[in-house]
């Protein structure tokens, strides 16, 4: 298991299939592709699940605000597919990430032993990075709470 990235040093680099936002089906975005531009990755366990809605959702309300400070990406362990009819059930504005094989999850530390109802089990924690323009963690949030996840960005983002 791979720990998070800290601040101030360089967030793992990736290349995975995106959807939504300006991306088309068949899409691939990597964190090179991104530089000189701050990047916000929050890492979230499972699409149209009450958690991830609101925390997307969140995102989606304050977009015209977010989206002129920083390209703003989910990612999940969900397929394309299943990320394309969240962002249309949701209206979502923004890219979501499939990372299928697990690589950035991992990458990042986010790919972590979880507890619910006594069954232990490996799930994507929910988790927050924000990358400067070359690429470096500027902040994280771990664990973040989905109703003051949008507060935090704002925040860091100025």
């Amino acid at each position: 298991m791979s720990e998070k990235p800290p601040v101030g040093k360089k967030a793992p680099s990736f290349s995975l299939p995106v959807v939504g936002g300006e991306y088309e089906e068949g899409s691939k975005i990597s964190l090179s592709k991104l530089k000189g531009s701050k990047v916000v990755l929050y890492f979230y366990p499972k699409d149209d699940t009450p958690g991830c809605t609101t925390q997307a959702c969140g995102i989606r309300d304050v977009w015209g605000e977010l989206s002129k400070k920083a390209k703003v990406f989910g990612v999940s362990i969900d397929p394309i597919k299943k990320h394309q009819k969240f962002i249309d059930k949701y209206e979502l504005p923004f890219p979501l990430i499939s990372d299928e094989e697990k690589t950035m999850v991992e990458a990042y530390g986010v790919w972590v032993e979880k507890k619910m109802y006594g069954k232990t089990y490996m799930g994507t924690e929910r988790t927050t990075f924000v990358l400067d323009e070359n690429g470096k963690v500027l902040a994280v949030f771990p664990k973040v709470k989905p109703a003051e996840h949008v507060d935090l960005l704002l925040e860091v983002l100025g």
